[in-house]
């Protein structure tokens, strides 16, 4: 059982992907702007119902495709490493927040395909794959990258926990200081990138870290806060929201000014679900930043962030294409390692071997709606504490070691709150799932960092 348990604890998706017939490539390879926030939940987004207006996303969504099931980790450095190198973050040993470097140095990387290929690739926010200037993502593909080398960080001073990576900002690899809400400045550099670029097509992820701990707004954001929301925490995180929105419309805004908005690729998504931790974190050089719990808002989802519950993992994501991906809602399964396969087929890039993706290439379901193949994707919390299987309509949860593991069952299709346990009722079920996990991470930890690589 103890075997069986490492097993069940380590991974993300299939093992062996399953094979997805590629939409060709276009004859004019698109530009990739990929949008990551922090923290944000299910519910903090306008068209979820959230308190807070985001006129920007709502148009976007209005004009693009919602992927109403898209997956991520239950916390950061998972979903990156995820992101950029197509594969389950179990992979490289990663389940929790890391400092350390996170990924070999021959990684191929989302960054490094693309620009084999000719892109022109910027990475303009928070990295959080190895927190020292000697791992900066320009190491990894990357040929500009700015922002917070370390995690989420305090707004105003720029500074990650107290510690040995608490001097984090940067500009490719120089430690810098700078004047500003960070949030802006993420921004700003993301526009003036945009507007530098010369024909070549280009790849820009912005991860920004709104709406990390700790959090304090400007007064100009403060001010727009709708009156209902009450509460200094509260209307911080509201106007975090929507100082986030509107940088996703100054994004879109400079796509549009310069000519690139119709052959643009745009994704936007979270790293994983909301929190409810406390926003002055203790841990944090003092920024001044007010007392008391963030109110992120996963519902009707169960759970937050680390969780590996719907709360903690699925996140509102958007895709648009113009004239290129249809406009709506796509409810089939996805996760955050089928973009590394995506974007790497739209770009015409073929690998010299086996990268061992587990993701797949989504182009055909976004570009022609072509119904995917079945296949597994699952989840490995923080720590390993706690895992999930989602195959079909159903979903597994097993949390803790043998022999005192809790094993649940729900059918997400029908229960998306996961209230209805019913793994006593689906005893077979449970078993075929439980060797399906098993067979999935065999693969896991095969590119552990370790000195040689």
């Amino acid at each position: 059982m103890k075997h069986l348990f490492a097993t069940l604890v380590l991974g993300v998706l299939s093992a062996v992907a399953p094979r997805v017939e590629s939409a060709p490539a276009p004859a004019a390879p698109p530009n990739i702007v990929f949008i990551m926030a922090d923290d944000l939940g299910w519910a903090d987004v306008a068209f979820h119902a959230g308190n807070a207006p985001t006129p920007h996303l709502d148009r976007l969504v209005r004009e693009g495709l919602e992927l109403t099931q898209h997956y991520v980790a239950p916390v950061c450095s998972p979903t990156r490493a995820g992101l950029l190198t197509g594969r389950c973050w179990s992979r490289f040993g990663i389940t929790t927040p890391t400092n350390s470097r996170g990924l070999p140095w021959d990684t191929v990387t989302m960054a490094r395909a693309l620009g084999s290929r000719g892109y022109d690739t910027c990475l303009t926010g928070k990295w959080h794959l190895g927190s020292k200037p000697e791992w900066v993502p320009n190491k990894f593909g990357f040929g500009h990258s700015y922002g917070s080398l370390a995690g989420g960080v305090s707004p105003w001073n720029h500074r990650y926990k107290k510690g040995d990576f608490s001097v984090t900002w940067h500009r490719n690899g120089e430690l810098v200081e700078e004047k500003g809400h960070v949030t802006d400045l993420l921004t700003d550099e993301a526009i003036q990138w945009i507007r530098s670029r010369g024909e070549a097509p280009f790849f820009l992820y912005v991860p920004f870290t709104a709406v990390h701990l700790p959090l304090k707004e400007p007064a100009e954001w403060l001010a727009k806060v709708p009156v209902a929301i009450t509460g200094e925490v509260a209307r911080h995180y509201a106007a975090s929201v929507m100082h986030l929105d509107d940088s996703v419309g100054r994004i879109l805004k400079a796509l549009d000014e310069t000519g690139r908005r119709k052959n643009t690729f745009v994704v936007f998504t979270s790293d994983n679900g909301g929190s409810t931790s406390e926003n002055n974190d203790l841990k944090y050089p003092d920024d001044n930043c007010p007392n008391g719990r963030l109110p992120g808002n996963n519902l009707p989802l169960r759970g937050k962030k680390g969780d590996v519950y719907e709360g903690g993992t699925r996140v509102p994501t958007i895709v648009s294409w113009p004239g290129r991906i249809r406009v709506g809602k796509q409810a089939t399964p996805v996760h955050i390692t089928d973009w590394m396969p995506t974007f790497c087929g739209l770009a015409g890039y073929e690998p010299e071997k086996d990268l061992k993706w587990d993701g797949i290439n989504l182009a055909s379901l976004l570009l022609n709606n072509t119904p995917l193949p079945e296949r597994s994707l699952y989840v490995a919390g923080p720590s390993w504490r706690a895992v999930s299987l989602r195959h079909g309509d159903w979903k597994l949860v097993v949390t803790g070691k043998a022999p005192k593991q809790k094993i649940e069952l729900f059918n997400i299709a029908n229960d998306s709150s996961e209230k209805s346990d019913l793994a006593k009722n689906e005893s077979v079920r449970v078993a075929e799932m439980q060797k399906r996990l098993t067979a999935m991470a065999k693969a896991d930890r095969d590119s552990v960092v370790n000195e040689r690589n």
